[in-house]
């Protein structure tokens, strides 16, 4: 329906106030869930139809896709067009800005080791530790990449993982893939914390107790990763070659994970655990070795045809300490300035108020209605087009101080920075689209549809709920999205089912994490990435089981938790209404 917020020609009390057109989500448009739902899934539906059926390029299935969900909105949904254009638009600016600033971001600070020379260096020192390449995986796709996901996410660990793994010798489309199915477990704790507090901020859920429990759901998933990585690299034969380092990596990080979740904040959980299982594989690599060495020989030669700086490593040569440190510097950099970015009082100064627009006709337009929300809630729609406090800008600075010290001049840096966009922009623009896409049904109610359909599955739910979670993630390209979508629904089901609610609220975030590398958005940029353009439908293919099938043992992890032991899911207090986000509590056991 559409309604002003006054009594009809009665002019506000503010003058220069206008009424705002306001439009309540339908959830079941069809008076048929079932159909509902079916309609709900079409722009998605189309978009990956377009892409790994019709083998359309990426830009255009998210075009395709964007249609569909522009004409379901309007004609099915009835949301008022002019809703639907802000719609789409405020999610293309957010591609623009939020996910391809920092993609490019990324690769420009990796072309600049290249044209530095400096990434040689550190290839060569990865290669002094081991030149063994299942061995180089768990060090760069899971410690490394781990390592990005919590200082900024972004798509950071895929795009920078996946060029390191390429200059190593990998087969770019194995790097492409393997670096989605890294970027998994760490997911949760992203970004310093971020997806937890968005999921404390739309439950009103302590948020030591929801960041308890799903370190309590995801550690056994961080300690089975390296062999997951490594078996989907190599035979059974090769993986079982390197299981004391399968071992080591997986539980340092497993271990750690859950220990500063539980009892530690929430926002340096991937960080120290990816820092402590990196540091235990390096002192445990100095005194063990495989007894057979799998090397990138084989595939160099592909890889060069790909990547310009992946020359033969001579594993014979060594570095300095110093030498090295200066082959990572620009990696180092860039890695400590997007942890200063995301610290509170750095964000707080970067963060200006006056950039923060209101989306004309759009803000608070739409309403928010049980049982999604405990009371019909306004939709926010802002478009925060602050640049400098963007994790990207970060990883940017980062690069063109390294550079510099370097001793690349400002001419150079530009021309290197330019060829990196023209070679980034038709993934840039199809990023765009696919955002523009998820604004346009997350702001339609389509995804809440698709959502509320697996709330209808009664005791198993523990297990549908965690799919919930695992959906939003790959339909809106974000953990956080997908908690600040579904968190509050996944409340509200717990409670009149007789399940815990902070239980299903970290299922959702802990099944989000496996639909991460199916997302459109993250297909994208690892296609980019690893110059592997137009290789997408196969990418998507490839990872698509691997995220069924983790997504599906995470969902028995919440099942055993809600049946077997449900004294191990952390109580709390008396949940806090979701009107009064951020409230804390001590953490229970």
């Amino acid at each position: 329906m559409i309604a002003g917020p006054g009594v009809k020609n009665r002019k506000p009390k503010t003058e220069n106030r206008k009424r705002i057109m306001t439009w309540n989500q339908n959830y079941d448009p069809l008076n048929s869930w079932p159909l509902s739902t079916l309609i709900s899934a079409l722009p998605v539906a189309t978009l990956f139809f377009a892409l790994v059926v019709l083998r359309l390029r990426v830009w255009t299935a998210a075009l395709l896709g964007l249609v569909v969900a522009v004409v379901l909105a309007i004609a099915v949904f009835g949301m008022p067009p002019v809703l639907v254009f802000w719609a789409g638009g405020l999610g293309f600016v957010f591609g623009l800005l939020r996910i391809a600033w920092i993609i490019v971001a990324s690769i420009f600070l990796y072309n600049i080791a290249v044209e530095t020379g400096q990434f040689q260096v550190m290839k060569e020192s990865i290669a002094g530790l081991s030149t063994d390449k299942r061995l180089q995986l768990i060090l760069v796709a899971f410690c490394f990449g781990a390592f990005l996901e919590g200082t900024g996410g972004g798509g950071a660990p895929v795009a920078i993982a996946g060029s390191f793994l390429i200059g190593l010798g990998f087969d770019p489309f194995r790097a492409a893939t393997l670096c989605l199915l890294a970027n998994t477990a760490p997911v949760a704790w992203g970004a310093v914390g971020n997806p937890i507090r968005v999921l404390t901020g739309v439950t009103g859920l302590p948020e030591d107790a929801l960041s308890a429990m799903t370190g309590r759901i995801l550690p056994p998933i961080s300690l089975i990763l390296p062999l997951w990585l490594v078996r989907s690299l190599v035979g059974w034969r090769e993986t079982f070659q390197v299981w004391p380092a399968l071992l080591v990596s997986g539980l340092s990080f497993a271990g750690m994970q859950f220990y500063w979740s539980n009892y530690q904040e929430s926002g340096l959980v991937d960080i120290v655990a990816s820092l402590f299982s990196l540091l235990v594989m390096v002192a445990f690599l100095k005194f063990w070795r495989p007894k057979a060495v799998l090397e990138n020989h084989a595939e160099e030669s592909e890889s060069r045809t790909h990547d310009s700086s992946a020359a033969r490593i001579d594993s014979t040569r060594r570095h300095s300490t110093w030498s090295v440190l200066k082959g990572w510097s620009p990696f180092l950099l860039a890695s400590v300035l997007i942890f200063v970015w995301a610290q509170p009082k750095v964000a707080g100064i970067l963060t200006r108020e006056a950039f923060k627009r209101p989306v004309p006709m759009l803000h608070q337009a739409v309403i928010r209605v049980p049982p999604v929300a405990p009371r019909p809630t306004p939709e926010d729609a802002v478009a925060d087009l602050n640049i400098a406090s963007l994790p990207g800008t970060a990883v940017l600075l980062g690069a063109v101080l390294s550079a510099l010290a370097l001793g690349m001049s400002p001419a150079r840096i530009a021309r290197t920075f330019g060829r990196t966009v023209v070679q980034m922009w038709p993934s840039l623009v199809a990023i765009s689209f696919m955002v523009g896409l998820a604004y346009v049904t997350k702001y339609a109610g389509m995804d809440t549809v698709l959502g509320l359909s697996l709330t209808r599955t009664g005791p198993a739910f523990p297990f549908f709920g965690t799919l919930i979670g695992w959906l939003g993630v790959a339909l809106t390209g974000t953990d956080a999205g997908s908690n600040a979508l579904f968190g509050n629904l996944q409340k509200v089901t717990a409670e009149r089912l007789g399940q815990s609610p902070i239980l299903m609220a970290a299922a959702n975030s802990s099944g989000g994490v496996m639909g991460k590398m199916i997302d459109a958005q993250s297909i994208v940029v690892s296609s980019t990435a690893t110059r592997q353009a137009g290789r997408e439908a196969e990418i998507f293919k490839y990872v698509f089981k691997h995220s069924v099938a983790l997504a599906c043992l995470v969902g028995a992890i919440v099942m055993f938790y809600a049946f077997v032991v449900p004294s191990a899911i952390p109580a709390g207090p008396t949940p806090a209404p979701a009107s009064v986000p951020g409230q804390s509590a001590p953490r229970g056991n």
